[in-house]
């Protein structure tokens, strides 16, 4: 999983890829020759890989994983000629959710580019530089459509004309400022569209950036900011980054202890990672080989043998079966052997859906 962070010029969005990749990269504004983004990678933190390690005691074991990319984004507004291009456009495009980041804190030292704290102000100009953004594909590729269109056969015509529709409908939307993710997109659409990567079509975590003094109220703001924008492509979160960056670069001990302190009962990165995989869809599996014991994730409603690729191509192109437990039934066995002895661990074909847990092996012939 890859996840784009975007935000205003003093946002705090680099503070927060630090608090979430345990990173240190300089925390200024970038500059407008800016084209190398911060990339770092977050552990999943899934307590029931502790529980694996209990039963297996493996030599190793290996947490799933979240990319963070840290790009910069524009300061000028939509349009302009700092917004949204080359290689730092690519990288967005290449992520499969974007973190927005938006500024509540309050600090004299660092004054906000537009002069005030507004994060709704702050959605609107974000939103506007996305949609300008895709608005830019779309007319590109309408004018290819309408010059492919003179020359195209009669096969090639009606797909030609059934894109141009479809295209031409979501730039009228985009227009009136509708989101491709709040657009109602049916599968047939989507398959068409999907290679253009559009912005404004990717799920999005909103996370608020507040201070140290709203630490009191971060539960109430998550609950208001989530009444007036949470959908189903759409969350929230509230994070303070400046706080969770010193934590983060703490030892494990340290850090917890001044959790405890502080009365932070969550870890503002796994919180982060829990709710990107909520809008993402997205659940993980276990295998145990070699004597290491790793996760993997992949999209809910995955095929075995699609899990299967995700270990290894070849597992995918030789599967047989897979032999499964879930992982409430493993803990209450203690033991393979004995989930094997109770008739709870299955065999399963190239239709099974892997369940979030499941522990698999594999059985595959190339």
């Amino acid at each position: 999983m890859e996840i784009g962070i975007i935000g205003l010029p003093k946002s705090g969005k680099t503070t927060v890829f630090n608090a979430l990749t345990r990173g240190r990269a300089e925390i200024t504004a970038f500059s407008p020759a800016t084209t190398t983004p911060n990339i770092g990678v977050a552990k999943v933190p899934d307590p029931r890989l502790k529980a694996l390690e209990g039963i297996f005691s493996p030599k190793k074991t290996t947490p799933a994983e979240v990319r963070y990319v840290d790009v910069a984004t524009p300061s000028k507004g939509p349009g302009k000629e700092e917004g949204l291009r080359g290689q730092l456009l690519t990288h967005l495009t290449r992520a499969d959710a974007l973190i927005h980041v938006l500024r509540t804190f309050k600090d004299d030292r660092v004054p906000h580019i537009d002069g005030s704290i507004d994060p709704e102000r702050d959605i609107t100009t974000m939103n506007l530089e996305l949609a300008f953004s895709d608005l830019s594909i779309l007319e590109k590729r309408l004018e290819k459509l309408e010059t492919s269109l003179k020359a195209a056969k009669q096969h090639e015509r009606e797909l030609y004309l059934r894109e141009r529709a479809l295209l031409a409908r979501i730039k009228d939307s985009l227009e009136q400022d509708i989101p491709l993710r709040e657009q109602a997109l049916n599968k047939e659409e989507m398959k068409i569209i999907e290679s253009y990567q559009f912005l404004t079509a990717k799920p999005m975590l909103l996370v608020l950036n507040i201070g140290e003094d709203e630490l009191a109220r971060a539960s109430y703001l998550e609950e208001e900011w989530r009444a007036r924008h949470s959908s189903s492509q759409l969350e929230v979160a509230v994070l303070c980054g400046k706080l969770e960056m010193e934590l983060a670069q703490l030892p494990d001990a340290n850090a917890e202890e001044f959790r405890a302190a502080m009365g932070i009962t969550e870890l503002g990165s796994g919180r982060i990672i829990a709710l990107s995989y909520k809008l993402l869809g997205l659940i993980s599996f276990f295998t145990v080989v070699s004597g290491e014991v790793k996760a993997w994730t992949i999209r809910r409603g995955t095929t075995a043998p699609r899990a299967a690729g995700k270990v290894h191509s070849d597992m995918e192109k030789g599967f047989i079966r897979a032999e499964v437990i879930g992982f409430e039934d493993l803990v209450k066995c203690g033991s393979l052997a004995e989930a094997r002895k109770r008739g709870l661990l299955r065999l399963e074909g190239k239709n099974y859906i892997v369940q979030d847990g499941d522990i698999i092996t594999f059985l595959f012939n190339i």
